[in-house]
């Protein structure tokens, strides 16, 4: 989480830049041009230190904690079709992660083919965005054949399912690619038990396949973590740091395939979504048994947070947001976080332990692996669009300008 705060600074940076400048600018001078304003003189000793450039990595100091990070300027586009011109890039399922890594990956002008089941959904899909069947949209075990890098970006229900079929496809010279370390990790539940003779690799977006595709377009690039789970050639690295520009990667931090995997299951059932809901629906319920309107309860727990102070923190953190309130939300804010945290503490470190045990991965699975899943999980999506928060937020949100 913290390299993904530090990255929204730096991108922050590069847009408030002159536009010809944005183009031109790299990682490291954003880095000390976003620094600058804040330095005293006392800190302008230390600054020169706070980047080292090497060629393909950058060292960079987070917090007092020195990490490697890897950005798209050291791949152009031409030095990526030199890198891949020998290579077929299969990429199975198309998802979220496969319909925006795969058009990127076109974009970019590698030779990327699709592997979905033949005229299902996906296969449809992918024809409406012009991937075409027989020459690079193929059924699944045809990919394969055809693939030098296999990027398996089926569902990880799916990837478990379907793997004893796939797993003799992948043989000696491939390459296997993930966005997710859910699969390998958590081996003893998926069965994912990859070749010993392969390299596998790993790129994982910090967020969702349609973010990946659009950050793409814009020109800008979604940053990622990077990791290498087997190097049987001795090049799995520098490979992930390749795709992962092909892909639409911005920057890209060095992970371990259980990091990931961990940090993810458990950023998403906290403060990224279980938990943020959850809280969300505690304040507005505590308002509205005390008196307040459905109005009034979600201005004042969801809209203000989401339009107004939680963009503040993204683009210049949690002391530009303390700053730019009043005195009095201020200081509550700064005496009550701190019992917060002592609160929730312990619900977060049970939640970190019940991933990287497998609880999590094993609920997940036998929830995915019900004949009724879909049935399921719609019923639940239904039951939240019908809470009063959600039904107030809709009325709210169409009264904002933009959509008045």
């Amino acid at each position: 989480m913290a390299s993904q705060r530090s990255n929204r600074a730096l991108r922050l940076a590069l847009r408030q830049a002159t536009a010809p400048r944005v183009q031109q600018r790299t990682f490291v001078s954003a880095v000390n041009a976003a620094s600058r304003p804040t330095l005293q003189p006392a800190q302008k000793a230390a600054a020169s230190a706070f980047v080292q450039q090497a060629r393909g990595a950058k060292t960079v100091d987070f917090a007092g904690d020195k990490e490697k990070v890897f950005e798209r300027a050291d791949w152009p586009r031409e030095k990526l079709l030199e890198y891949f011109k020998n290579d077929t890039l299969a990429l199975i399922g198309y998802g979220s992660q496969g319909h925006g890594q795969g058009l990127n990956l076109r974009d970019n002008g590698l030779n990327v083919i699709i592997g979905v089941r033949k005229d299902g959904t996906s296969w449809k899909e992918a024809q409406q965005d012009g991937w075409v069947p027989g020459t690079n949209l193929f059924d699944i075990d045809e990919a394969i054949g055809k693939g030098t890098i296999i990027m398996n970006l089926l569902s990880d229900a799916a990837q478990s399912e379907t793997w004893p079929h796939i797993k003799p496809m992948l043989t000696k010279g491939k390459t296997l690619y993930f966005s997710h370390g859910f699969s390998p990790v958590f081996k003893d539940q998926t069965k994912v038990e990859v070749p010993k003779d392969i390299d596998v690799i790993l790129v994982a977006p910090k967020g969702s396949g349609r973010t990946v595709r659009t950050l793409f377009r814009e020109g800008r690039g979604i940053n990622s973590s990077i990791a290498v789970f087997q190097d049987v050639t001795g090049k799995a690295e520098e490979k992930a740091i390749a795709l992962g520009v092909a892909v639409g990667s911005g920057y890209m931090y060095k992970t371990t395939f259980e990091k990931e995997v961990y940090s993810d299951l458990y950023g998403e059932r906290g403060c990224l979504m279980g938990g943020i809901h959850g809280m969300f629906l505690a304040q507005y319920e505590v308002l509205r048994e005390r008196g307040h309107s459905p109005s009034e309860a979600f201005n004042e727990t969801v809209e203000e947070a989401t339009q107004s102070l939680y963009p503040l923190i993204g683009q210049n953190g949690m002391d530009y947001m303390y700053a730019a309130c009043s005195t009095t939300a201020r200081r509550g804010a700064i005496d009550w976080s701190k019992k917060f945290k002592d609160t929730l503490k312990p619900v977060f470190e049970e939640l970190y332990d019940s991933v990287k045990t497998g609880k999590e991965t094993q609920r997940t699975m036998e929830y995915a692996g019900r004949k009724d899943y879909r049935e399921a999980f719609e019923k639940e999506m239904e039951e939240i669009r019908n809470m009063e928060i959600w039904r107030a937020g809709k009325a709210v949100r169409s009264l904002r300008p933009e959509n008045a």
